[in-house]
């Protein structure tokens, strides 16, 4: 039978009669044959499958053998022998190569035909070793492929014990040699399910065997990390990652990142490759290894390798969001990687010229699909045009591009950047190692405190939080210039855009220290305030003075070469004009400057004067005690009546040969008064200048003005900043001591004295005075008592000339703190010089509150609560008449009651709760709400309120057009200048580099180290001003130590 089969199948008969043949051949199968026919019908139909030239013949050789194993199972039994087929897999069969695919392909066949035989075991043994010595051999997908094919179906072929390891690892070092050179769709495609078949072979053995699938996973590392230039591995390794269960993702890149034994270069191949796997078509998961592989390398502080690899592959990236098939985890990857490598703009400029087409091309499609890819494609770039907002001749096509699609929130958008950057990660990856020193999850940047200069951190945390003014800092061109304001100017750029969590301020100490102020010591924050401010407002007009002598070298506020001494006389000079326009403001007047005036009325012959004095600040002072003799007796700081130093600071700049005057507060003397910064901003006060009948005091014969006011009966309620600054405002009579030299009567009077404010500040300073100086024990003491802080002040403003054109209105400010009204009985005797007037009621939102912890001024602590407040928010609408403080004249009495405006300001409080509030603490930056800052004082006694910032509400606050049209200020902040850009840039390289040796050094001893942090997060257990065990940073020790404390 085996000779008329071999004859016909090579005859030149019709097919359809060989295939009639045939079927008889095959239905003949049923009759006994011996056993030499059997086999000579084996050999037959074998050749013919493995040999067989064309197609049919293959097909006749299956169909024979099939029949013919299946009748004559124990001769085919006898046939298909261990020897046989070991043969067949070591030498081939005649001309057919051992590697060739029919031959794997023939023993799959027989293994089906003898499945139910004892014999199979011998064979199975067999092919366990077998199929791991043909793997070893690296064989081609299609091969590789088709030996999965059996595996699949006989697993009992498949190694066990060690070897299945074994196998495992060698499968994948196969898989890591797989090419597809073919670029044809078909070829690709067949390649892709070759690879998909022996992925879900290895998918199945770890699931049969677990203990294989971690040293799989290392082999796949191993493999892509491999740093041989010859040898690189297929991205098909791909396939595989679908197949590892996401729980691993903890264990796996804790178990990389740690290993020591991990090379730099190693990672960095391993991870580029990895990148490479979004490329391959169908894979799952990738995005979310190669993501949690960036996030892993970020806690344990590898910030060269990430740098390296986001610089490297970034463009790739951004090129596979072409590509249907793998655009949702190629944007993945994309927008972590953008996001996160935050300390340098190279990276997104890298992609920038690309995305204005990526935009066009999928807007022009029309495909829903491609339109939601638009929008998150469109919020990525809008995150990191914010976060490098200096850019605009790059920014501008993309802007343009992108104009219909929306926008994100600037809450949006900072919350994505605080949870990205690299110094964000959480470090539960590498647990052994300290805790990251990166940004806290606010965001903001603290202040290192360089030795006692919490006052000074305290104080600049809180300008720069006044958000119109730290724009206008920022926008300043200032290149080529060393001024104070060049260094604020750098240290708010660096509070911005730098990654350290606490920026060291050396520079800007060294050159803002008040010569008076010893260093290390404990100093006023306040005085350090009003000193800085003043400095910053002198520069700016002897800038301006030489600026306008050389037009041609200088701008804005730029600068030469020119000492700014040689022109400080100049500038003194130029400001003897007795007003300055708007335009010839110095910033500081514009963000800062006020103006108060005083009028004395003379209650003897009527005379008035009057003196308008510029401000930056007012100083409010508590309700005195009935007498200022008590003083030199004072026991109880916690009764002690308020007093204030009168170095209210009169700086200017100093002729160079002139020795310049020190002030010493520990020898100034104190007055129990409400005064005001008398700083008069480079102009000369406005003196008094009599009304017809009306007389000037001599210098000799002036005085000084004591509010002498009973202190409260019930003294429990706690007075507001409203009810300080009213007390400030309320009318005096001058009597007793302090009655006013009348040069029309020649002699002493009593007078009545009024304040007025005619213009008001765009941020309104309030210092309230807290610190009185002790004769007996010669320290100054602190006022411990609580002040409410309302969210909204209004601010009385009376912007008239003269007190002559306001005689038939009325001025009236209904106070709520009612136990004062007794107190302020003496104050407000009706005048009977002029009719009551009134003022303009000009709603301010609070902005910062800088805290004194501690019990003596010259010992504790400061911090600083704040939050962003622009002038371009929803303005606060003023009350109706009705509704408005109002501080009446009346013959013996203040108004009484609640004050209508409670209302609104608790509807206020209540938005305000859930917006942000920051706690700033030296290096430490943490959120909180204003309920804390509302009870801070009642919570911890020695921590009080002493310097505020109330921001101006209004519809437009004309700061904003200076600003280039062409700027792009996408995130609120003008662009920085290209200096301040790199000089950021550079620091910010430097401190990752910084914290990954760091990192590497503490990775040395992590197996002995332990982990122990505290928290970066809320902490109401504490006083916000602790700075060790002692509370409020050592305040409660102020009087047992003998020099004052270090923080």
């Amino acid at each position: 039978m085996d000779k008329i089969l071999e004859g016909l199948v090579s005859s030149s008969h019709p097919l359809p009669l060989k295939r009639m043949i045939v079927r008889k051949v095959v239905e003949s199968a049923e009759h006994g044959l011996d056993e030499a026919q059997c086999e000579a019908m084996f050999d037959l139909t074998t050749r013919l499958i493995l040999e067989g030239p064309d197609p049919f013949q293959r097909q006749v050789g299956h169909q024979v053998l099939e029949a013919y194993a299946r009748y004559h199972r124990p001769e085919f039994e006898s046939f298909f022998n261990k020897t046989f087929v070991l043969g067949l897999l070591q030498q081939g069969y005649h001309s057919l190569d051992r590697k060739d695919v029919a031959i794997l392909d023939y023993i799959h066949n027989g293994l089906k035909l003898i499945m139910s035989c004892p014999s199979v075991l011998d064979l199975f043994s067999l092919l366990q070793v077998e199929v791991l010595r043909m793997v070893c051999e690296r064989p081609e997908p299609q091969l590789c492929a088709r030996l999965s094919d059996l595996l699949t179906d006989f697993v009992q072929c498949v190694p066990k014990g060690k070897l299945s390891i074994t196998f495992c690892q060698q499968l994948v070092r196969t898989i890591g040699h797989f090419q597809c050179v073919s670029t044809q769709e078909k070829e690709l495609r067949e390649y892709v399910s070759q690879v998909t078949k022996v992925s879900n072979l290895l998918q199945n053995i770890w699931k049969a065997e677990p203990s294989t699938l971690l040293p799989s996973l290392q082999e796949v590392f191993a493999s892509i990390s491999s740093t041989d230039a010859s040898f690189e591995p297929s991205v098909a390794l791909a396939s595989l990652v679908q197949h590892i269960p996401l729980q691993m993702i903890t264990v796996l890149i804790r178990s990389l990142t740690a290993d020591p034994n991990v090379k730099d270069a190693s990672m960095t191949q391993a991870l580029c490759r990895m990148i490479d796997w979004l490329s391959w078509p169908l894979a799952q998961h990738v995005d979310t290894w190669v993501i949690a592989l960036l996030k892993g390398l970020a806690a344990v502080q590898k910030f060269t390798i990430l740098i390296d690899v986001t610089l490297l592959k970034i463009e790739l990236v951004f090129n596979r969001l072409w590509f249907p098939l793998v655009r949702p985890g190629a944007l993945a990857v994309l927008s972590h990687m953008l996001l996160s490598f935050q300390h340098s703009p190279e990276a997104f400029h890298l992609i920038v010229p690309h995305v204005v087409n990526l935009v066009h091309s999928f807007r022009s499609d029309g495909l829903p699909s491609s339109t939601a890819f638009l929008v998150q494609v469109t919020e990525l770039v809008h995150c990191m045009m914010y976060h490098y907002s200096g850019f605009p001749d790059l920014y501008e096509p993309v802007l343009e591009a992108v104009k219909d699609f929306p926008k994100p929130s600037e809450e949006k958008i900072k919350l994505i950047l605080n949870q990205s950057a690299w110094t964000s990660q959480s470090n539960a990856l590498a647990s052994c190692l300290s805790r990251l020193s990166g940004k806290s999850e606010t965001g903001k940047t603290g202040l290192i405190n360089l030795g006692n200069t919490c006052y000074m951190n305290s104080v600049l945390q809180a300008l720069f939080m006044a958000t119109d003014f730290r724009r206008q800092v920022l926008s300043l061109n200032l290149n080529g210039c060393n001024s104070l304001m060049k260094k604020l100017q750098h240290l708010f750029a660096f509070l911005a855009h730098t990654q350290r969590e606490a920026y060291a301020p050396r520079i800007f100490f060294e050159a803002s220290r008040p010569p008076w102020f010893t260093p290390r010591s404990q100093q006023d924050c306040s005085e350090y305030l009003r000193f800085l401010l003043d400095r910053l407002h002198e520069e700016e007009k002897i800038l301006r003075v030489q600026s306008s002598q050389e037009p041609s070298e200088t701008e804005g506020l730029g600068c030469t070469d020119t000492s700014l001494q040689e022109v400080a006389s100049k500038a003194a000079a130029g400001t003897e004009s007795p007003g300055t326009s708007d335009g010839e403001k110095t910033l500081i007047e514009k963000m800062f400057g006020g103006k108060l005036r005083t009028h004395i009325c003379c209650l003897n012959c009527r005379s008035t004067s009057q003196k308008v004095e510029a401000f930056t600040d007012l100083s409010l002072a508590f309700c005195p005690a009935p007498s200022v003799e008590d003083l030199s007796s004072f026991q109880d700081p916690a009764s002690l009546p308020s007093v204030q130093d009168d170095g209210l600071m009169q700086t200017t700049v100093a002729d160079p040969e002139e020795e310049p005057v020190v002030y010493n507060p520990a020898t100034a003397a104190f007055v129990c008064d409400s005064v005001v910064n008398q700083r008069i901003l480079g102009s000369p006060p406005v003196e008094f200048h009599c009304t017809e009948n009306s007389s000037v005091p001599s210098e000799s014969a002036k005085v000084v003005i004591s509010k002498d006011v009973p202190p409260n009966p019930g003294g429990e309620t706690t007075p507001s900043v409203t009810d300080l600054l009213n007390y400030f405002l309320a009318p005096e009579i001058l009597t007793g001591d302090n009655q006013y030299y009348c040069e029309n009567c020649a002699s002493l009077q009593n007078a009545e004295k009024t304040m007025q404010i005619t213009e008001e500040p765009e941020y309104l300073i309030l210092t309230l005075l807290r610190f009185s100086y002790d004769q007996k024990y010669h320290v100054r003491r602190k006022i411990l008592d609580n002040v409410s802080l309302p969210l909204v002040l209004e601010l009385p403003v009376k912007r008239t000339a003269s007190f002559s054109s306001s005689l038939s209105e009325s001025w009236s400010v209904d106070v709520d703190f009612t136990d004062i009204n007794e107190n302020l009985a003496k104050k407000l005797k009706p005048s009977t010089t002029e009719e009551a007037f009134c003022p303009k009621l000009v709603p301010y939102l609070l902005s910062s509150v800088v805290v004194h912890s501690g019990v003596s001024s010259e010992s504790g602590h400061y911090y600083s609560y704040a939050r962003n407040i622009t002038g371009t928010e929803s303005s606060y609408q003023v009350c109706p008449q009705s509704e408005r403080l109002a501080l009446a004249h009346s013959q013996s009495c203040l108004l009484g009651g609640e004050s209508p405006s409670t209302v609104i300001e608790q509807d206020l409080e209540n938005k305000e709760m859930s917006q942000e509030w920051f706690l700033f603490n030296d290096s430490r930056v943490t959120f909180t709400s204003f309920q804390s800052v509302q009870k801070i004082t009642s919570r911890f006694p020695k921590d009080t309120a002493y310097v505020l910032l109330y921001k101006k509400q209004s519809s437009a606050n004309g700061l904003r057009s200076d600003n280039p049209a062409s700027g792009v200020w996408v995130n609120g902040d003008p662009p920085l200048q290209k200096e301040l850009m790199d000089a950021i840039t550079k620091d910010n390289k430097l401190y990752l580099q910084e914290q990954e040796l760091n990192a590497r050094a503490r990775a040395l001893q992590a197996a002995s180290a332990s982990c122990s942090f505290r928290p970066n997060g809320f902490d109401d257990n504490d006083p916000p001003g602790s700075c060790g065990p002692a509370g409020g940073g050592g305040g409660g020790g102020g009087f047992n130590t003998v020099g004052r404390l270090v923080f």
